[in-house]
């Protein structure tokens, strides 16, 4: 509850940046002028006033012993702020720098307004009060959410992923920042007026840096990533995805409850400690106050001080007095240029050790340069024997030396200008080829060099496979142990390559330029690369008055051609289509110790009352899961239970497991001696061929009908109405029940599912029940003249959110159908509207391949559109006034006068 309000927070700051920047500088430039014309101090000043300026105290107020502690305060906030920054440059963006330094001046400001204003303070306060905050302030978190926002693609990605950085870290922050705001403020209960000082100091230093992190900085990092978009000035963003998945991995973890507990103890003992001090149940005689101890004296003093604080030749006089020639500023000032010289001359320096090395391979490099061009200009006649010296099977026996770079980028021009198929090899592996190259450390070093801060970034390829091999990296964590997605799936095809005998297999099989973020925890595990597979686009299809544009991918020819003309058959009176139930299963299988308790079991889920206590521990699993009905089934002393529940725009199997579980663990509280053997029990059922879902249904059960007029019949179509519906009775009805089929009572419907679940990103698998589908044929109108064609599929297993819809093409394929995601205002609208095209498009694919078999043209067309020209002439000899008509559509077609209105009217 508390991260959701903490991400609703972040997706209004960073939606409305503007207006949460100017409100803060407006706010911030209030406390700057806050009763500047007041003479007087407030009452009940706050401690850090009851101080008096540099060189205009007695001398016992400014002893050795503080000046010591100020010191070396103020030097460790020297190193602990150069230290953070140098932390965020080893990330290796410019971006994180410049937004973590403007966040840290800002915070500087404002922190300084408010200690010179609430506090009462002088200026002479605000040199140890910059110190403490550079002490206190905290930068990992910011750099943190920058690289959430960094890693976005566009700008309402910079908001989704601000907002799920607050969801994050927001509720962390908040408890950090009372247990160290209650525990700072003890010190200002001491007494000691220094203390006190000092205490006040750091605890308004940790509020400011909270508010600062909760409102100016994420819509700041909001405007900063859209001006910059706007102006094409971040387009090397994708560079910084290198750094960004191991911090983000480890936020994304659940926080401690155990140290979570004991800090809400620590909050709760902290608050009771200073509600009894500074408000006590006692007499107001009986204690002290701060300002029954100080004088009139003193009180005169610190009005007069205050009033001198206004004074600008007083402010000079400061000014002058921190810039004096004094112990403490000495020591500060050698400390930073200290840190100056180390940071220009000395940071990122290798070891002498490695600078030899580096210089011996320099000259290594020379060498093989000047052989390697002599060798290059000899063979350029051949380019074909160049590209095979290079190729990887070449690489595995030359470790020991390392192509310069001029080397490489005079190949790479040659590469480019040949379309030899070997080139692609070598552009899809350039990257791992320098890399195979140098002579590898070993183990030992390269074990060194991977528990550094370098990680595997300071190893090569060769010395990465080297640790693999020796299990100190595991081979299906390549990606993450790298850093580096694109590396770790490149390096895993070397490793697999080389241990299976198949490197030059993997030649074309492409691996470069794809998102494995969106793979990898979700699609697919031990990745090598991608499968391209031919996209197809059906359609114009006209479904519920809406035009759709079917994508398709498949590698059989003639599919995407069919179904596009039974699109334009469809075309005029369009496909009328309807969901009429909705509802994913999982159906596990329990046992008992005899029937008398499963048949007790069996009757208990079949109450009213009960099944309404197994819906509620169901529905708290999920936001969008509902469980709907359940259906038992018993087996001797086994009970099979098929829960049955909508999903949103999701698929739902994961969403069914879960609440499946816990309900089964409401029953299982009413009869514990209750097995439950396994959480699938093929009652679902789920990627099987079975009667239950063609019975029951599965997902959404979609009914569509059309009514194709007789033109379109006779001129699209090349048939009669006769013999399509002739053709359908004998094959999808007679033919199919010969078979024995269950729910096969179509021509090719698993064709048009399975191509629309690969563009899609659905589970391919899932065709098998998905393309359960029945089509039934009738003549219609009132000579029975035109055409009715219907599709029954009672079991289409989809979604529109997780899985592979998450991968940018299918996303993309998605996006086209305007179905991309869950829905905004109707959760399940999305996917319900996918099931409804896909039945749409299986309507289309029906009625032309029924055309074409009951016509005799499905050879024919297969023959010319699916065989290479050679096989075709070899093959059958077709005339040439005839082949161009079985596939083609007149793109005008004659109007038809009340078909469509009367089918219309009468449904």
């Amino acid at each position: 509850m508390l991260a959701h309000l903490f991400e609703i927070h972040g997706r209004f700051c960073a939606g409305h940046p503007l207006e949460v920047i100017v409100t803060t500088f407006t706010l911030t430039a209030c406390i700057l002028n806050m009763e500047t014309g007041s003479g007087h101090p407030r009452d009940g000043t706050l401690p850090l006033a009851l101080h008096c300026r540099p060189g205009r105290c007695n001398s016992d107020d400014l002893n050795a012993a503080d000046i010591i502690v100020m010191t070396i305060i103020r030097c460790l906030a020297i190193l602990f702020t150069y230290h953070q920054f140098r932390n965020l440059q080893k990330l290796g963006s410019k971006y994180i720098l410049g937004i973590a330094g403007l966040f840290t001046v800002f915070s500087s400001v404002v922190f300084t307004s408010s200690v010179v204003n609430f506090g009462r303070s002088d200026i002479s306060d605000l040199k140890d009060a910059l110190f403490f905050f550079l002490l206190i302030i905290d930068l990992s978190k910011a750099a943190i959410l920058a690289q959430l926002a960094l890693s976005s693609r566009n700008q309402e990605e910079v908001r989704a992923n601000i907002a799920r950085g607050m969801s994050l870290l927001g509720p962390t922050i908040t408890l950090d920042t009372l247990v160290e705001t209650l525990l700072i403020s003890i010190g200002s209960l001491s007494g000691v007026r220094r203390l006190e000082i000092l205490c006040s100091f750091a605890c308004l230093g940790v509020i400011v840096n909270y508010i600062v992190f909760m409102t100016f900085y994420p819509a700041c990092l909001s405007l900063i990533l859209e001006l910059s978009r706007e102006t094409n000035a971040m387009k090397p963003l994708s560079a910084d995805k290198i750094f960004i998945m191991h911090p983000l991995n480890e936020e994304d973890q659940k926080p401690n409850p155990v140290v979570e507990r004991v800090k809400l103890i620590m909050i709760a003992g902290l608050f009771v400690v200073h509600a009894n001090s500074r408000w006590p149940f006692k007499s107001d005689e009986s204690e002290p106050t701060v300002e029954g101890d100080v004088s009139s004296a003193n009180s005169h003093m610190i009005v007069n001080s205050y009033n001198k604080t206004e004074n600008p030749s007083e402010v000079k006089e400061y000014l002058m007095n921190w810039l004096s020639v004094s112990a403490d500023n000495i020591v500060i000032l050698i400390l930073l240029l200290a840190l100056a010289i180390k940071f220009i001359f000395f940071e990122d320096k290798g070891d002498i050790a490695k600078q030899l090395r580096s210089k011996v391979e320099d000259d290594t490099e020379e060498k093989i340069e000047n052989e390697y061009v002599k060798e290059k200009e000899n063979e350029s006649e051949d380019m074909n024997m160049l590209t095979t010296k290079i190729s990887f099977g070449n690489f595995i026996g030359m470790q020991t030396i390392s192509l310069p770079s001029k080397v490489r980028d005079w190949i790479g021009d040659k590469e480019a200008q040949t379309d030899e198929k070997q080139c692609n090899t070598d552009k899809q592996d350039n990257k791992s080829q320098p890399s195979r190259l140098k002579v590898p450390r070993s183990l030992k070093e390269c074990l060194e060099v991977y528990k550094s801060e370098l990680g595997a970034n300071g190893l090569t390829d060769e010395e990465v496979i080297q640790l693999v091999k020796n299990k100190h990296i595991p081979a299906y964590q390549l990606e993450k142990a790298v850093g580096d997605m694109e590396r770790g799936v490149g390096i895993r095809r070397l490793i697999i390559g080389e241990a299976g005998k198949f490197l030059d297999n993997l030649s074309d099989l492409p691996y470069k330029n794809y998102d494995y973020s969106k793979v990898l925890g979700s699609c697919c595990e031990n990745v090598i690369g991608y499968v391209p597979v031919p996209l197809g686009i059906a359609g114009p299809l006209l479904i519920d008055g809406e035009l759709y544009h079917v994508p398709m991918a498949t590698t059989e020819g003639c599919l995407v051609a069919s179904t596009n003309r039974g699109s334009r058959a469809l075309l005029k009176c369009g496909v009328t289509s309807r969901v009429v139930a909705d509802g994913m299963t999982r159906g596990p299988v329990v046992r008992f110790p005899n029937i008398v308790r499963a048949t007790e079991a069996m009757a208990w889920m079949q109450d009213s009352e009960n099944f309404k206590k197994m819906k509620e521990s169901f529905d708290l699993t999920s936001r969008f899961a509902r469980l709907t009905k359940i259906h038992v089934r018993i087996a001797g002393r086994h009970l099979f239970i098929r829960f049955v529940a909508t999903t949103g725009d999701a698929m739902g199997m994961n969403m069914l497991s879960k609440g499946t579980e816990k309900s089964l663990n409401t029953v299982k509280e009413h009869f514990p001696d209750m097995d439950i053997l396994s959480l699938s029990g093929n009652f679902c059922t789920d990627k099987k061929p079975a009667a239950v879902n063609w019975i029951l249904g599965r997902g959404k059960s979609v009914v569509c009908e059309a009514v194709v007029p007789a033109d379109v019949v006779t001129n699209v179509l090349k048939t009669s109405v006769h013999a399509l519906v002739d053709v359908n009775i004998s094959k999808n009805m007679i033919g199919s029940a010969v078979a024995g089929s269950v729910g096969g009572f179509n021509a090719h419907a698993a064709n048009i599912v399975t191509a629309i679940f690969i563009a899609t990103g659905q589970d391919p698998a899932q065709n098998v029940g998905s393309s359960n589908c029945m089509t039934l044929m009738e003549p219609w109108g009132t000579d029975g003249s035109d055409l009715y064609v219907s599709c029954t599929m009672p079991s289409i297993e989809i979604g529109t959110v997780g899985g592979g819809t998450g991968l940018p093409a299918q996303g993309a394929c998605l996006a086209m159908l305007g179905v991309q995601g869950a829905h905004a205002e109707e959760p399940g609208e999305n996917a319900s509207r996918l099931a409804r095209v896909i039945c749409a498009t299986v309507l289309a694919g029906e009625l032309s391949l029924m055309a074409a078999l009951t016509a005799g043209h499905l050879v024919k067309s297969h023959l010319r559109h699916n065989r290479s020209s050679t096989t075709v002439t070899n093959a059958i000899n077709i005339p040439e006034n005839t082949t161009g008509d079985n596939l083609s559509v007149p793109n005008i077609l004659q109007p038809v006068q009340n078909v469509c209105k009367e089918f219309i009217e009468k449904s």
